[in-house]
């Protein structure tokens, strides 16, 4: 075998050949060896795409500054999990650092603890001025400076009258003529209405003397808090004389500014404690409420009335009260203490336990839910859903949440636009876009939303569409369909039974339970409204099932249709009515007195629980809400 002998050159050039070989061969093998910076222009690469942390609407291919802040831009991950523009998931390291702490959402009657600040005042109506009954000239006064206490019949200034001794002895000559006769009665009067007992009326006329002086008595006990005379003073029929007061009453009024009168009552209890009583608290109702604002302040009176036997409490002094609210669905203010209570409009101090006149006025009592309360344990109260204000981003506009997400492998979080109801101490009402039992965030809020608008997706600064707003919106309208139909189904058993039909019941009962046997599933709900759906429609169909059974009486039905009846009202309580009127109707004597509910098309009573026997009694609670409206399609 022979070899070709190389020269140097030819070795070098045959190396550098080689070398170039090797080169393309690794670029052909490893065509991103370049780096994990750099971008491929082979097939199937990643474009690098690089954004800014404060301004999450700039992408760019490459590396560089924000264009409108001047930061360096931070590349996206490639690889991150796409979920969604709502959602965003941690890692649990993150999570720990971040502090994040979320809150159940709870359905419950909210309480809202109103502050108030106020003094003790005299009670007006303890308050009584004293005025002249005739002419007179005061030649002594006894009560000669405020303050003094006096008693009934306690002498408060003898004065001299020419008019007194004229009706004095107006008297004493019509009494010697005829003692009974007209004139002698009417002199008496005269006496007597100017303030003569009938003793000393009796003696003027015994002794036949008649006198241009007498003492002046107090009608009244009480304290002189304002003199208007003094000493030789003239004064003419009706000029005022003194104030007195009694202190065994006071008023305590409170300011409560307009923010807080949304949750206050008459008849409310209402706490209160004095700085100059430490240790001591008080309770009393609240007895008035101003209905005018102070323009200037712009709070409003509220006035308690309070027993003082012991006058422990005097006028001027300074209290802090505090009125504890019970919060229901719309705002309404919800009571225990006062279910079954009859009120006096008047004096709302006056509470018992049946109706009649008010002790103080004589006006008729009303009932409680007259004065704006609704009963805790009456199917007029609706529980909100409550979650703590630090869990509610504000924009001014709109009101943000951010729920966890269950049952992912990485912590994750979604942002919910949220409809706030009202604020009630240290929560907010819900009205809509969560679900009980859901978590929110309360610490870490912030950061979730950083890292949205730096990934560009629905923020608190970024809105979605107004049809992600809930999750359950897209089945919306087979929602409204579904329970039409379930609703209808139930009159005719409802109106079957009122009618003491119970073959006609069994029938419809049967036809509900296809309803619902129909309507288990609804598209377009999200995962937890689909399986809250289909809970309360098999329990529809199991209460049908339980009305229409074989051999039943009518009144085994009845006591089956209970709670069928209260199976669709927590359904309809959750998705509305689909835009059927539904009343909900309370029989207070269904079941030995126990009560129970109904739901009816209309606000006429027509009672399924006694039929013919009782068809009338029955009064309508309130109305159930309708669903959502669908939004109407725009003509061309």
């Amino acid at each position: 075998m022979n070899f070709d002998i190389l020269s140097g050159s030819s070795l070098a050039g045959l190396r550098t050949i080689l070398a170039a070989a090797l080169c393309a061969l690794m670029v052909v093998a490893l065509p991103s060896c370049g780096g994990d910076d750099q971008v491929a222009d082979g097939e199937g690469a990643v474009a690098e795409v690089w954004t800014c942390s404060m301004h999450p609407s700039v992408r760019s291919d490459k590396f560089g500054a924000c264009p409108i802040c001047g930061m360096d831009l931070i590349k996206l991950d490639p690889n991150a999990e796409d979920l969604g523009p709502r959602r965003v998931s941690f890692s649990d390291e993150a999570v720990a650092l971040g502090q994040f702490v979320t809150a159940p959402v709870v359905r419950k009657l909210a309480e809202v603890e109103v502050r108030l600040a106020g003094r003790v005042e005299l009670d007006e109506t303890q308050v009584r001025t004293m005025t002249a009954r005739f002419p007179a000239r005061l030649d002594r006064l006894f009560l000669d400076y405020t303050g003094i206490r006096v008693n009934s019949g306690d002498h408060l200034a003898k004065v001299y009258s020419p008019e007194l001794l004229v009706a004095q002895q107006e008297l004493i000559t019509a009494a010697r003529t005829n003692p009974k006769g007209a004139s002698a009665n009417a002199a008496r009067e005269k006496l007597r209405l100017w303030g003569f007992s009938a003793e000393q009326i009796a003696a003027v006329v015994a002794s036949g003397k008649a006198s241009d002086r007498t003492d002046i008595e107090a009608p009244v006990g009480g304290v002189v808090t304002e003199r208007f005379v003094s000493e030789g003073d003239y004064v003419k029929t009706g000029d005022q004389l003194f104030e007195l007061a009694a202190f065994d009453k006071v008023w305590v009024v409170f300011d409560a500014y307009e923010s807080d009168l949304p949750w206050l009552r008459f008849g409310q209890r209402l706490e209160f404690t004095l700085d100059a009583v430490p240790g001591q608290s008080f309770t009393a109702r609240v007895a008035y409420i101003d209905p005018i604002l102070n323009p200037r302040t712009r709070t409003a009176k509220v006035r308690i009335n309070l027993d003082n036997p012991d006058e422990l409490v005097k006028p001027g002094m300074l209290a802090t009260g505090k009125v504890i609210a019970q919060v229901a669905v719309g705002g309404k203010v919800a009571t225990s203490d006062l279910a079954g209570k009859w009120i006096s409009p008047m004096h709302p101090e006056i509470v018992k336990d049946e109706p009649g006149p008010c002790d103080v006025c004589g006006m008729p009592l009303v009932k409680a839910e007259e004065l704006g309360y609704v009963m805790v344990d009456s199917a007029a109260v609706a529980m909100p859903m409550v979650v703590p204000t630090s869990a509610v981003l504000r924009t001014g506009e709109r009101a943000i949440v951010y729920v966890e997400v269950p049952d992912r492998d990485k912590p994750t979080y979604e942002v919910r636009e949220v409809l706030l109801g009202a604020k009630a101490g240290d929560e907010f009402i819900i009205e809509d876009g969560v679900r009980e039992g859901e978590r929110v965030v309360t610490n870490g809020a912030f950061k979730i939303d950083s890292e949205l608008q730096i990934g560009g997706k629905v923020s608190m600064m970024q809105p979605g569409e107004p049809a992600d707003l809930v999750a359950r919106r897209a089945g919306e309208a087979l929602v409204n369909d579904q329970m039409k139909a379930l609703l209808n189904g139930y009159f005719i058993v409802q109106q079957a039974l009122a009618n003491d039909q119970p073959d006609a019941a069994a029938a419809g009962v049967l036809k509900l339970a296809d309803i619902a046997s129909a309507h288990m599933k609804v598209e377009g709900l999200s995962a937890d409204d689909q399986q809250a759906w289909h809970d309360a429609v098999m329990a529809i169909r199991e209460g049908a099932f339980a009305v229409g059974a074989d051999g039943l009486t009518v009144k085994q039905r009845r006591v089956a249709f209970e709670p069928l009846t209260h199976a669709l009202i927590a359904l309809s309580r959750e998705f509305g009515t689909g835009g059927t009127s539904a009343y909900v109707v309370h029989c207070p004597m269904a079941f030995g007195n126990r009560g129970a509910d109904w739901l009816s098309a209309t606000d006429e009573v027509l009672n399924p629980y006694f039929g013919d026997m009782m068809l009338r009694c029955g009064v309508v609670k309130s109305p159930l809400a309708t669903f959502i409206p669908e939004p109407k399609e725009e003509s061309n």
